[in-house]
């Protein structure tokens, strides 16, 4: 547990001039609507999470630990799982006595099975939310993945939950348009700007915020649903509720890291950020020492308001496996005098090293070095939640086993292309390889998945011009009938999609890291370019730089095929491994933020989608699933 830290600047004396000040104008306050709270103090405790993303299940994480030699090693653990989330918040927030917010910033769906596989949209993530019966929820974009219709069927559900206190959701900057199922008209009361609680007799103000042309460009809300820019709706509901006498603002935003840093400076009026969207890690850097993650900031980031008060900003990763524990102190005017946390990344205690179980003495030094590092908690899930989450898990089990597909054509799984003797010749099917198409232009399944992206990308997810998928990250052929887990089995990894703007120049540079990648000295099979919307021809001998050309785009309205325009900016769906490096992509590494849109949807689910949308085979009504037109490959030539 982090201990309190108390701002430099900030004189004592200062507190006792506003107690004076106070009781001159207490009277005038309490006629004209001001807090009848001033003249105490209050502490509170911020337990958060965001962006779940329908991430309900606990996995295998690898961490840095102390066994009791000279180095540490990896050791590897259960970790995360929204049972362990309902679990360390019930902890915390009992440890924390009276005063506590349990909030939730937004994006609790989309992502994994959970979400549209496991009963009705949603339906998980509601009853999962439930078992922590969170104060209050902002509106993430992925909300509207759905619609507002699919988004007003999430909040029944989660208005079904048997909470005692329900859950506010929130969004200053949402204007729902008259035809929407949450027009106010029809759903009073659904979605607010704010809210307004109270702890120990005193009122706290919480205003929700969602990222507004991200939601609008990149979701699907209803045409006529609108996002106003948000600094100035959060300015207009910050006065509000100072205007009703509250001097405690907490603005739970889904806007990301970036933006709350930004846009503290410009507020008057906020104390605390709780945010989201970003999916930022805040904290120590031991923290990528030790393996969770490479940090993006001070967990609380401390700033000012345009008032030149203190603010505490907080984010909590992703995908259900940090709790934030913030707390705040705020003097007799409702200003914020220290605020300190922990980024708690939860843990299971049963460790293994290379597979096997410590040795007595070496989980004894796991376990010290664990307690040592301050943010790692050891956890066990929430046996309520972990009961609530079964019958979904249940249905998973179910969905995996379900025909999804025909193929009556082997979809080759080739990472390269190549002939007899390359690398990756073994990987295809021997009636693959006798056709001798695979060793000019690479794997059918590749090129299928990357043509996925591009479909589904232009029908739900704002658009793309281009997309990359690596060729290691696709593993298995399809051939005959296949089931849900097979098509999983194609890409196992879970990695979200983003969609990035790039110039036609940093093309060119990113086909050729790919290359780079595969032929350059330290080359492997996994990282060549599979494309959909680009096609190149690839001479393997040539240097770095020089082995892709012939690049063309395909236009989209036309179908016609056109030369790479090294000046225009081309839309570029991406895996979020490629988008943040992985496979040596380095050129798409340093695209800046503000160029880079996190979609947010699994690579899996978007590969479901296109899949319905094939053909039906008459006899079983499975899609079927054919090879694409040669034309639509992205290797032309190859040497």
């Amino acid at each position: 547990m982090g201990t309190w830290t108390q701002w430099t600047g900030k004189p004592y004396v200062r507190q006792m001039q506003r107690g004076a000040v106070a009781l001159a104008v207490a009277g005038m306050l309490a006629a004209c609507g001001g807090n009848d709270d001033d003249g105490q103090p209050l502490d509170v405790t911020i337990l958060h999470i965001n962006d779940h993303h329908s991430t309900l299940e606990s996995k295998s994480k690898t961490l840095q630990l102390s066994t009791g030699g000279a180095a540490p090693v990896a050791v590897a653990v259960d970790a995360g799982g929204f049972p362990r989330v309902t679990a360390a918040i019930d902890s915390l927030s009992k440890a924390a006595g009276a005063n506590v917010l349990k909030l939730h910033a937004g994006d609790a769906m989309t992502g994994t099975l959970y979400f549209n596989r496991a009963g009705v949209d949603g339906e998980a993530d509601a009853a999962l939310m439930n078992t922590v019966c969170f104060d209050a929820f902002t509106l993430g974009n992925h909300e509207f993945d759905k619609g507002d219709s699919g988004l007003k069927g999430f909040l029944d559900l989660v208005k079904k939950g048997s909470c005692k206190t329900p859950m506010s959701v929130l969004s200053a900057n949402v204007k729902f348009g008259a035809n929407s199922a949450l027009n106010p008209a029809k759903a009073a009361g659904y979605v607010q700007p704010s809210t307004v609680v109270e702890r120990s007799g005193q009122k706290i103000g919480i205003v929700g915020l969602t990222v507004a042309v991200k939601t609008k460009t990149a979701s699907s809300p209803d045409a006529d649903t609108t996002f106003e820019e948000e600094v100035t709706a959060a300015q207009r509901e910050i006065d509000k509720l100072r205007n009703q006498g509250i001097n405690k603002i907490v603005l739970m935003s889904h806007i990301g890291y970036g933006s709350d840093t930004a846009i503290a400076p410009k507020l008057s009026g906020v104390d605390v950020i709780v945010g989201g969207d970003s999916h930022t890690l805040l904290g120590p850097d031991s923290l990528k020492t030790v393996g969770v993650g490479t940090p993006g900031g001070a967990y609380p980031t401390r700033l000012k308001n345009k008032d030149g008060k203190n603010v505490c900003v907080v984010q909590a990763w992703e995908y259900a496996q940090v709790v934030g524990e913030l707390k705040v102190k705020f003097d007799s005017q409702g200003d914020v005098t220290e605020c300190s946390g922990t980024p708690h990344v939860l843990i299971g205690d049963k460790f293994t090293i290379a597979g096997k179980a410590p040795t007595d003495a070496e989980k004894k030094a796991i376990d010290a070095d664990v307690a040592a590092k301050g943010f790692l908690r050891v956890t066990q899930p929430a046996a309520a939640a972990t009961a609530a989450l079964q019958p979904f898990m249940d249905r998973v089990a179910v969905f995996n086993k379900t025909q999804s597909a025909v193929v009556p054509q082997e979809l080759c799984s080739r990472r390269v292309p190549g002939g007899p003797g390359s690398s990756d010749y073994s990987r295809s099917s021997a009636a693959c390889n006798a056709e001798g198409s695979v060793n000019v232009r690479g794997g059918d399944i590749q090129q299928f998945v990357a043509q996925a992206y591009l479909e589904v990308a232009n029908k739900k997810y704002g658009g793309a011009d281009i997309t990359l998928q690596s060729g290691g990250g696709v593993r298995i052929p399809l051939l005959g009938t296949v089931t849900a887990a097979d098509i999983i089995k194609v890409l196992p990894f879970g990695n979200m999609l983003f969609r990035l703007d790039i110039t036609g120049a940093e093309v060119k540079s990113m086909l050729e890291d790919g290359m780079e990648a595969v032929y350059g000295a330290n080359g492997s099979t996994g990282p060549y370019p599979y494309t959909g919307g680009l096609r190149f021809d690839v001479n393997t001998k040539a240097t770095f730089g020089s082995r892709v050309s012939g690049i063309e785009v395909r236009n989209a309205a036309s179908g016609a095929w056109e030369p790479l325009n090294t000046t225009k900016t081309y839309k570029l769906f991406v895996l979020s491994f490629n988008a943040t490096g992985g496979d040596g992509y380095k050129t798409l590494a340093a695209v800046p933020a503000a160029r880079r849109l996190d979609i947010g949807v699994l690579d899996a689910d978007v590969f479901f989608d296109f899949i319905s949308t094939q053909p039906k085979d008459a006899a079983t009504g499975l899609p079927v699933l054919n090879r694409l037109p040669t034309e639509l490959y992205s290797t032309k030539s190859f040497q």
